[in-house]
């Protein structure tokens, strides 16, 4: 069996034990954005109350969060964690989006998924992880999204023998799956979701959908 044919593999009992993630969850383009930055180093349901804040305020817009006080916006996102830092780092975003795409995300859809890459990256606070969280989850770019789960899942289960940087495996996904938004989003969620029930720090092999697919050294 290939390389893609095992990925697949993993990824259609994944998808058929879980169901669809149907990730990312957001209302719109933007709160997608907020949430990928809002995320970092914090559990998801204190991003969720962060938003739900933000909403409440009036100021999940653009403009409003282009002009908004950074030390106000660090208040409202208080629950987020590292509110002071994701504050500023919402604003370096958002000074990009208004000053440098017309204030419209409408204006990166339409670029090369490369060079919107190399745009997302040059704002401040914003790495790969959640560049590409971006691209894939708000702007519909066929990128692979790796994180901490996805290097646990790949160790585990044996999978992958390269070296383990953010380029180097993201390389082994893309390389052997179909560039495809829909796979790409979905595997990602899944993976994320094995990890958080089964493919832990101290993995539940045992009752793991996959341990009939687990490679052994």
């Amino acid at each position: 069996m290939t390389t893609q044919q095992k990925l697949i593999t993993i990824f259609k009992k994944l998808r058929n034990t879980f169901g669809k993630q149907n990730w990312w969850p957001g209302d719109t383009q933007l709160e997608v954005i907020i949430g990928a930055i809002l995320t970092q180093n914090t559990a998801w349901k204190n991003v969720e109350k962060a938003i739900i804040n933000m909403k409440q305020h009036g100021i999940l817009d653009i403009k409003k969060l282009y002009t908004i006080k950074t030390d106000k916006l660090a208040q409202i996102i208080k629950s987020a964690g590292f509110f002071n830092i994701k504050s500023q780092r919402i604003k370096a975003f958002m000074q990009f989006i208004y000053e440098e795409c017309g204030g419209t995300i409408e204006h990166l859809e339409h670029m090369d998924t490369n060079r919107v890459r190399e745009l997302l990256l040059s704002v401040h606070g914003i790495g790969y992880e959640t560049a590409d969280s971006i691209l894939l989850y708000a702007l519909n770019k066929p990128v692979f999204v790796v994180d901490a789960y996805t290097k646990r899942f790949l160790k585990n289960h044996n999978l992958y023998n390269g070296i383990y940087s953010y380029a180097e495996i993201q390389k082994y996904f893309m390389d052997n799956l179909p560039h495809n938004i829909y796979i790409f989003n979905e595997f990602h969620a899944l993976i994320v979701f094995l990890c958080k029930t089964y493919c832990k720090k101290i993995p539940l092999c045992e009752s793991c959908p996959l341990k009939n697919e687990r490679k052994h050294p």
